[in-house]
């Protein structure tokens, strides 16, 4: 009986962990298009950051304030604390915020493909501060992938020519600092645990949105419409909360390799959601310049 069970109990939890990488991609990628939602609203990309980090803050404390409490932890030192304040002001606080303002220029589904870009950029900030080896095989990705967002972004100019440039360059330096994150985490995630150090993290972002807002912002700019309130909330759970612990659950699952395949899924369900609730439209050169993209990622994420 027990030789038999295994199998089954195996592929229960291949499904399950390919369902939670999936629905985390998803996630992930509706993110772009409740911050396109709300910028129906007379709302900008501080204030609206400030909120979504709030209603994020108190799930991520909970697990912060768990493992404080686990004897069985291991301690932190300086040097982790110092990881955890850089990193978490360059993956969660300023990359987020350059993605925020963006937003404001460009389409959802440009947005979301360049910042699938993200292992083409870690691939090359690995070549040139880390000496990683950089042959033919990257050099064909690189240039698949940006050949895919050059369809993408010139079939996007007659569209919405008007700070398109601006709004991807600001996407463009968030898929930047989120590579030099994800460069950064690999010594410091080892050390102190996954969930920890997102935990830790995501609070640090949240502590430096909320600073910059007090200084940039009067009190009163918080009075805003209840549809913003609602859509940041919505933000919170549903594009940051879930999809970071389903992501986490998958990964212990099926692997990080497995879930960041499944990630793929992502810059496609957002040219999907954004033509349904945004009215963007989906044309030939965007299915195009998105397959390039693709597959110039997934040649790198296979390897």
């Amino acid at each position: 009986m027990a030789t038999t069970a295994q199998p089954t109990l195996s592929k229960r939890d291949a499904l399950l962990g390919f369902g939670l990488a999936a629905f985390a991609a998803i996630g992930f990628s509706g993110k772009a298009i409740l911050v396109k939602l709300a910028y129906y609203d007379p709302v900008d990309a501080v204030s609206l950051l400030a909120l979504r980090m709030l209603f994020s803050a108190p799930f991520f404390l909970i697990v912060a304030l768990r493992h404080a409490g686990d004897s069985s932890a291991s301690r932190l030192r300086g040097k982790d604390y110092l990881a955890v304040l850089l990193l978490g002001l360059l993956g969660y606080y300023l990359s987020s915020l350059f993605d925020f303002i963006g937003l404001q220029y460009i389409s959802a589904g440009l947005e979301r493909l360049i910042l699938f870009l993200y292992p083409t950029f870690v691939v090359l900030l690995s070549a040139l501060l880390l000496g990683k080896a950089f042959g033919r095989k990257e050099i064909v990705a690189l240039l698949l992938s940006y050949a895919g967002i050059a369809v993408v972004f010139f079939d996007e100019l007659h569209v919405q020519s008007e700070h398109l440039l601006m709004g991807a360059g600001f996407v463009l330096a968030s898929t930047l600092t989120y590579a030099a994150y994800l460069i950064g985490t690999g010594e410091t995630v080892a050390r102190i645990g996954a969930s920890r150090f997102t935990a830790y993290a995501m609070l640090v972002a949240c502590a430096a949105t909320v600073l910059q807002f007090l200084l940039t912002h009067p009190p009163q700019a918080l009075l805003l419409p209840k549809r913003v309130y609602e859509l940041s909330l919505v933000m919170a759970i549903v594009s940051t909360v879930l999809p970071v612990f389903m992501l986490s659950a998958a990964i212990r699952l099926i692997g990080s390799g497995h879930a960041s395949l499944i990630g793929s899924i992502g810059p496609v369900s957002t040219l999907v959601l954004a033509a349904v609730f945004l009215g963007e439209q989906l044309t030939m050169q965007q299915i195009g310049g998105a397959a390039l993209v693709m597959v110039g990622v997934l040649s790198l994420t296979l390897k």
